[in-house]
């Protein structure tokens, strides 16, 4: 359940001893201008329940963070703030984008992560944290700043892999090839939509980081937290872009089915063609009618062999030149 949890003084963690699962132990060691952050990974209710017990988080925010099928949003309960943010990976042999949750709870004196998902673990944003004590000095906002940072690098991570893939359907429906890109491209604009789902409504709550307007989140982290919200601005120009060049693909991809049904027509039609002269001439001659002139003749066979030949391959060489064969 708990992942890791640690007390941190003046941006420099503390070092504990004893059992880091005694939740209240070490938030009784907090002086006064000391925080915790404890980081737990797909607690169910009862465990989360334990946590909530000591830090006194609301069960409404608390049930949000059991169930991890929240949207994006910051609410406030309290004291506390609850920020839920989408975190997102790419499985590139699929064209898919998983995604997963996580939970803050921000107080002023601790910081509790949850996390669900096997993507956006955030054993690197706490060792990057660490080795930065000028931020990490300013307490549970910039434990807040950390976590939506690495969250928003791994957004570019995706947006980089659905670049690559989009730039690949876009070669392969203008190769000369022929290709069916269809499904493809729509699986990589539901895969866009999932991207938008989890950037779009996390700007607001950033947004509001940066303007120092939501208490909890100190002004001082501002400048921070205006580097993530220029990130996402990037993000959703990016997915913007990419959806409205799948779009432009899926109809490049359409008229070249389209036209390309019309080249077979037009070859079926020219080969159908070339043997209507034929078999106008031999049902004439089959009719079996007693007075026609041409039956006569002894070259009327031959003649009429040589007629068929001249009209097929009159048509053969008119239909060369016009690109219909």
């Amino acid at each position: 359940m708990i992942v890791d949890n640690a007390v941190y003084r003046d941006g420099v963690r503390v070092p504990l001893d004893g059992d880091v699962r005694d939740l209240a132990t070490v938030r009784d060691r907090c002086g006064p201008h000391d925080f915790v952050w404890i980081g737990l990974f797909e607690p169910d209710e009862a465990e989360l329940s334990e946590v909530a017990d000591v830090f006194d988080l609301h069960p409404l925010a608390v049930e949000d963070a059991v169930s991890a099928h929240q949207r994006p949003k910051l609410e406030r309960y309290d004291d506390t703030l609850f920020l839920v943010l989408k975190t997102l990976w790419y499985v590139d042999e699929d064209d898919a984008v998983e995604t997963g949750e996580i939970s803050l709870f921000v107080g002023g004196d601790f910081v509790v992560t949850v996390r669900h998902g096997s993507g956006g673990g955030l054993h690197e944003a706490r060792q990057a944290l660490e080795n930065r004590q000028k931020v990490l000095a300013h307490g549970p906002s910039a434990v807040v700043y950390a976590v939506c940072d690495q969250v928003v690098d791994h957004y570019e991570a995706v947006s980089r892999d659905l670049v690559e893939d989009v730039d690949e359907v876009e070669t392969s429906v203008f190769s000369d090839e022929r290709t069916n890109d269809s499904a493809r491209i729509y699986v990589l604009k539901r895969e866009l939509a999932e991207v938008r789902r989890a950037v779009l409504p996390l700007r607001g709550p950033i947004h509001q980081f940066a303007q120092g307007s939501v208490a909890g989140i100190v002004p001082e982290a501002g400048p921070y937290f205006r580097d993530v919200g220029d990130h996402l601005a990037r993000l959703t120009e990016t997915v913007d872009t990419l959806d409205g060049l799948l779009s432009s693909a899926f109809e490049a991809h359409m008229a070249q089915i389209t036209m390309r049904q019309n080249d077979d027509m037009r070859k079926i039609s020219a080969g159908v063609a070339l043997f209507v002269g034929p078999t106008l001439i031999g049902s004439i001659y089959g009719m079996n009618f007693r007075h026609m002139p041409e039956l006569g003749w002894v070259a009327g066979y031959p003649m009429a062999l040589t007629l068929m030949a001249l009209i097929a391959g009159g048509l053969l060489v008119a239909f060369k030149k016009s690109g219909w064969l």
